[in-house]
């Protein structure tokens, strides 16, 4: 029967080592897509996708080639469970196994996880200075603030994800409507009519004497990508112009709209804290008589006003603080030795990993007892 064939083939242990063969192969793919593609851009397309997909130069289609890392793992995870199902009862000498298989799912699970809902950031922090938010260093956001009263700031930020489809985005917080008219993710900028170089069709604020270009996406770890947008802001009433945000730009475009001033700024995409953190000293520790680094650590004031926690924290390698289900891991520094980077990790599914493996290592030592005990007593006998 049909069903049996089915049955068959997807508990069948040559799926899983074809499954495993191809993740093996795709491993060392990815590892080798890395050096042309970057990082983020190989963990995309080979990992984080069910299929690799291969398309001549300046094509708009596209052809899977290539199992990618979502297929192959959930194709993993249900061999994995539909054989144990169907081949392993739940007697006393099968324990073992089930505590290994549960521990393999967890991993592959908590792996998922992971991937679908950790977020990374970094905090830089000067000495002396205090900040309650992380910044993206791959994402960005347009930032609408209000700044009428200069005791409150209220601000309305629009994901880069946003800006990328263009149109408008309406926001009950704003009175106008923001037309995303053309969107850079990876820009330059120019003052002159530079080959390559458009004009910004832009009739408001410093965008109106300036050229720009698309330009491809950044791969490199030590580089990111600086976008640029150019955005109108339209009321029921009228246009109030077209305005050029860019990274480039570190000066806000500003505007009056109500009564009310606003700016325009592009920054990275920020995720706010319940608390802040104030750098008080950073520590570079060297080797006497090198200049071999021997410590990096960054000691902070927490302060908390909730719950009124205040204290002085200490980070260095290898010593990270966990606080509020966040890691602040020690990551880098400036170079005067005046401010430090701090990566800071929310992984919801960090736990997962640990209890795997604690998991499969109890597994196999039930397992090794349930025939080690009775071999023993039969010899004994």
């Amino acid at each position: 029967m049909l069903l049996e064939r089915l049955i068959k083939f997807f508990t069948s242990l040559r799926l899983t080592v074809v499954l495993l063969v191809l993740s093996l192969v795709l491993v060392f793919a990815g590892t080798l897509g890395e050096v042309h593609l970057g990082l983020y851009k190989a963990q995309t397309e080979f990992f984080r996708s069910f299929f690799i997909y291969w398309h001549p130069a300046n094509a708009t289609w596209k052809i899977p080639v290539f199992p990618g890392g979502y297929l192959l793992g959930a194709a993993l995870l249900f061999n994995l469970i539909a054989a144990h199902t169907s081949r392993f009862k739940l007697t006393r000498d099968k324990i073992g196994l089930w505590i290994i298989h549960a521990g393999l799912i967890l991993l592959i699970l908590g792996q998922l996880t992971t991937d679908m809902f950790a977020v990374e950031s970094q905090m830089h922090l000067r000495q002396g200075q205090m900040k309650n938010y992380s910044e993206s260093d791959r994402l960005d956001e347009l930032a609408i603030s209000d700044v009428t009263d200069p005791k409150l700031e209220t601000v309305v930020a629009i994901p880069e994800r946003l800006l990328a489809k263009k149109g408008d985005i309406r926001n009950n917080q704003l009175p106008f409507v923001v037309r995303v008219k053309e969107f850079y993710a990876n820009s330059l900028l120019s003052t002159n009519a530079a080959p390559g170089f458009a004009r910004v069709n832009a009739n408001s604020g410093l965008g109106a004497a300036l050229w720009w270009q698309q330009v491809p996406r950044e791969t490199a770890m030590d580089r990111r990508d600086v976008p640029s947008v150019l955005v109108e802001i339209v009321t029921p009433q009228d246009s109030l112009g077209t305005w050029l945000v860019s990274e480039w730009l570190e000066q806000p475009q500003t505007f009056t709209a109500n009564g009310h001033t606003y700016q325009l700024q592009l920054r990275p995409e920020r995720f706010y804290l319940p608390f802040s953190l104030r750098l008080l000293k950073f520590h570079h520790d060297v080797y006497e008589g090198t200049d071999i680094p021997k410590n990096f650590s960054s000691q902070l004031m927490l302060n908390r006003p909730d719950t009124g926690e205040h204290r002085q924290v200490l980070i260095y390698m290898n010593n990270p603080l966990r606080y509020d289900g966040r890691t602040f891991y020690q990551a880098s520094f400036d170079r005067d030795n005046q401010g430090t980077v701090l990566q800071v990790v929310k992984n919801p599914g960090w736990l997962t990993p640990y209890l795997a493996c604690i998991l499969i290592a109890t597994g196999m030592v039930v397992q090794f007892l349930s025939h080690l005990v009775p071999f023993l007593r039969r010899r004994k006998s």
